[in-house]
């Protein structure tokens, strides 16, 4: 497709501003009850109960494996917290109050890889491999799954291999689960990608095909080495609806949390939830999930650097993955390595454009400058990209005309319940942690 960009700008002035790497926010025009939504997804609550079961199949074995879930009986999860430090300082320095609580759901610290993407990597992975220990005649559903940590299956599953193209915290995610159970996987990182992450995949026996480019192209290389072998299962971040519901079961699982904490999510209690957005998979599948779980009361916001703006672009647009930021000359080189994606995930950004609220950038010393003060007001370590929803509360609650379409009055926002979704930081090696919090002080 060539794009003429004069008429594209004159068609959507927004991007002037976008192409200047100015902060935005853009709030959906067209956005529409769960009811109305939901046919354009093409998933439903049951396909979300049929990974969530899986997933309780897997948790024997998970537990067994990795010790680090045995605490949860190997459910992957994460716990919510409270902010309200963080909060204080957000307050003072926007001279705004920020009506109801702040919180913060901490996928940062999810047992195995450390971040969001030990919800739909690992998902990802354990499907295939119940696929096919099933079709070998090796394993049925009513099994005990924990005998999958045998030499028998090891050597089963090493006939097969698994490929997949990432940033980072998605390689480290399939990568340390596939190699696991006795995969030969190869992760294609593109040149973003943090050195540490390359180091633990390689520590266990991954192999790790390292690029100069980024995203779009370790991706691409990944799905043409799946191509050359009938065995090699290819991962795709961009497309797969597997990836998205092991995201999507965050929801249910917030639900439960929120149940154990009494707070309310109704239409008197709004919920806010500001997520990291890359490719669009994660939180793409996570608001699905909420949505799910909270229908029309909660509402949730994605977040990109200035540099990546990648699902901004294509919804705003309505060209979706016909777009990427580079084609309007944006650079796409972010310090939030795991958002530093050019071109959105086509299906996530038509499958939800009708159930996201909004869209905003913002730059990268921002997030440096949140990540500093999240360590020293909360002592809570996150990577930069895990910063991105901070300043979300900030943007809703200064967004008048937002609120008013929507009719959150000052009683609603009273009640509201704000969401930071934290996505990775847990495995972040101290002397790394101690470069991240050295820049949040310049």
């Amino acid at each position: 497709m060539t794009l003429n960009l004069p008429k594209l700008i004159n068609e959507f002035p927004l991007l002037k501003k976008l192409i200047k790497l100015q902060e935005i926010s853009w709030f959906n025009p067209n956005i529409t009850s769960l009811k109305d939504g939901l046919p354009y997804v093409g998933l439903d609550d049951h396909d979300i109960k049929a990974a969530s079961d899986r997933l309780k199949r897997f948790a024997p074995y998970l537990a067994k494996v990795f010790p680090e879930t045995a605490a949860t009986n190997g459910i992957i999860e994460s716990d919510v917290v409270s902010i309200p430090k963080m909060k204080a300082k957000l307050e003072q320095e926007y001279d705004t109050i920020i009506q109801g609580q702040l919180m913060l759901k901490k996928d940062s610290h999810l047992p195995i890889s450390g971040s969001i993407k030990a919800r739909g990597g690992i998902y990802e992975v354990l499907t295939h491999a119940e696929k096919l220990a099933i079709k070998a005649g090796l394993l049925q559903e009513s099994d005990d799954y924990s005998k999958l940590d045998t030499d028998e299956f090891r050597r089963f599953f090493n006939g097969y291999s698994i490929a997949v193209g990432s940033t980072g915290n998605l390689g480290l995610s399939i990568g340390i689960m596939s190699a696991q159970l006795g995969f030969s996987v190869s992760v294609h990182m593109s040149a973003d990608a943090r050195q540490w992450k390359k180091d633990k995949l390689r520590s266990h026996g991954v192999n790790v095909v390292e690029y100069q480019q980024d995203y779009g192209v370790a991706v691409e290389q990944g799905r043409k080495e799946a191509e050359s072998d009938a065995n090699c299962f290819f991962i795709d971040d961009e497309n797969s609806q597997t990836l998205f519901l092991g995201y999507a079961v965050a929801g249910e699982r917030l639900k439960q949390q929120f149940d154990d904490m009494d707070i309310k999510v109704d239409q008197q209690h709004p919920l806010f939830v500001y997520l990291p957005c890359g490719v669009g998979g994660g939180p793409g599948g996570v608001a699905f999930g909420l949505k799910m779980a909270f229908g029309d009361n909660v509402h949730c916001i994605f977040a990109e650097p200035t540099h990546s703006p990648c699902m901004l672009l294509g919804v705003h647009t309505g060209l979706q993955d016909a777009i990427s930021v580079q084609d309007i000359g944006i650079d796409n080189i972010t310090a939030a390595d795991g958002l530093a994606v050019g071109r959105a995930s086509g299906f996530v950004g038509r499958a939800m454009q009708r159930l996201l609220d909004g869209y905003y950038t913002l730059s990268d010393q921002r997030m440096y400058r949140y990540l500093g003060d999240m360590n020293q007001l909360e002592n809570i370590q996150l990577e930069p990209s895990a910063l991105a929803g901070v300043i979300g509360p900030i943007i809703v609650t200064q967004n008048k005309e937002y609120k008013e379409r929507l009719g959150f009055d000052d009683a609603k926002m009273n009640n509201a319940t704000h969401l930071v979704w934290a996505t990775g930081g847990g495995m972040v090696p101290q002397k790394e942690m101690a470069s991240y919090l050295a820049k949040s002080a310049l």
